[in-house]
């Protein structure tokens, strides 16, 4: 395994990395919102990761990408998928039948607090700082304050959907965590790993607990939402996910679920008219300021003197 030290502060390309993650995860609760109003849950995660293992088969195909030769990497695989795919998905998807994307987002932000916290009890090169805390606690200020308090008025009396959510971030936190120990395989052979030990998992019980058989056939436009879920926001999403993760680490890759709800609210803005409100500056400000904290680069330019 490659054992070098992670970046503590991302490059460009990881930042670029992030920002296109971002807003290819901030589609996933709209595409989640369109398929639960047709299918169950669990036929939905096992669309989504059968699908997308399809995808990462065909590519690993295509480039011959060598595959591990040794059993211990193929169980590690497959508890990935399963706290990094089976868990979350499952959960965030059950709560999103009973609360919107809004609080569905905020309460998905919350990832990052979990990931400095398990981070720093797992890995020596992660540490707890107080930059970090103090900018994962900013950055969740921003993400509600950018969507808005309000948008828990409908959902006060799901606490249940609410508790899966903050559920899905903490796994997504151990998932983030222990998937660094795979930073010697090529990203393309842990997405695929991990996306195929899911739908192992998943798609049997699926088949059992919804009969699969009897569901009538969705409109186009939740076939087309599952599908995107599948190639876009799981195949293609995941390899960008790993490639973030080998270079800067288990808490950098975890700040996308703070850029999520601002890609969701510019999209919003750009391609379906929505306005601008002085709520959605005030909240991007607070995310910028928190990521610059966790980021550090910034703090250490004001406090450290120039160089001579």
């Amino acid at each position: 395994m490659n054992t070098s030290a992670i970046k503590q502060s991302m490059g460009l390309s990881e930042w670029a990395m992030l920002i296109t993650l971002s807003m290819i995860w901030g589609g996933s609760f709209f595409f989640n919102r369109i398929a639960v109003s047709e299918l169950p849950v669990l036929t939905i995660v096992a669309l989504r990761v059968g699908l997308a293992a399809a995808i990462l088969w065909l590519i690993v195909l295509a480039t011959r990408t060598p595959l591990p030769d040794d059993r211990k990497t193929y169980g590690q695989l497959f508890a990935l998928g399963f706290v990094n795919s089976v868990i979350p998905f499952c959960l965030i998807v059950w709560g999103q039948t009973r609360i919107g994307s809004g609080p569905a987002s905020i309460l998905n932000a919350t990832t990052p607090f979990f990931t400095i916290l398990v981070a720093n009890a797992f890995l020596a090169d992660e540490r707890l700082t107080w930059q970090k805390f103090t900018g994962v606690i900013i950055g969740i200020a921003g993400v509600t304050a950018m969507i808005g308090v309000s948008a828990f008025e409908d959902a006060a009396s799901y606490v249940l959907a609410e508790i899966a959510l903050i559920a899905a971030s903490i796994a997504y936190a151990f998932g983030t965590t222990f998937a660094r120990r795979f930073r010697g395989l090529p990203p393309l052979i842990v997405a695929t790993g991990q996306i195929t030990s899911a739908a192992i998992i998943i798609t049997p019980i699926a088949i059992i607990t919804d009969q699969v058989w009897t569901l009538p056939l969705p409109r186009t436009e939740v076939m087309l939402s599952v599908a995107s879920l599948a190639a876009l926001c799981t195949a293609f999403a995941y390899l960008l996910y790993f490639r973030i993760l080998r270079s800067a680490g288990a808490t950098n890759v975890a700040l996308v679920t703070f850029l999520v709800p601002v890609s969701a609210i510019l999209l919003g803005i750009i391609f379906l008219g929505e306005s601008l409100e002085p709520r959605h500056l005030i909240g991007m400000a607070a995310i910028s300021a928190g990521l610059a904290l966790i980021d550090g680069r910034l703090l250490r330019r004001i406090t450290s003197p120039a160089a001579p």
